[in-house]
């Protein structure tokens, strides 16, 4: 099962999220950026609205947005680094940093 077509990726730029919202619920992909990076901080996706392929769109979502802002996608969170790691096409010529570590 996918996702509704009409259900859209919004850019909460201002809280730094992602959002999908479906059946009252909201899946997010928590963002933030860093010089030249867009780390992507945690994604989640309530049970309810489980594998409808949503935390896949929220994390394609981040990459079309590195690649409109000319940034480096920096995946900390760890289901958007196994995305990415299966998804390398969603990619296209955005870069991907994978040693980014947050400051200590």
């Amino acid at each position: 099962m996918t996702g509704s077509p009409e259900a859209e990726v919004v850019d909460r730029a201002d809280e730094g999220r992602l959002t999908i919202t479906e059946d009252g619920r909201t899946a997010e992909l928590v963002y933030e950026r860093d010089g030249d990076r867009l780390v992507l901080v945690h994604t989640g996706v309530p049970d309810e609205l489980g594998g409808r392929g949503l935390g896949g769109r929220l994390v394609r979502a981040a990459v079309e947005l590195a690649a409109r802002d000319h940034l480096v996608v920096a995946p900390w969170c760890p289901f958007a680094r196994r995305w990415l790691r299966e998804h390398p096409e969603a990619l296209g010529d955005v870069a991907v940093d994978w040693s980014w570590r947050p400051p200590a």
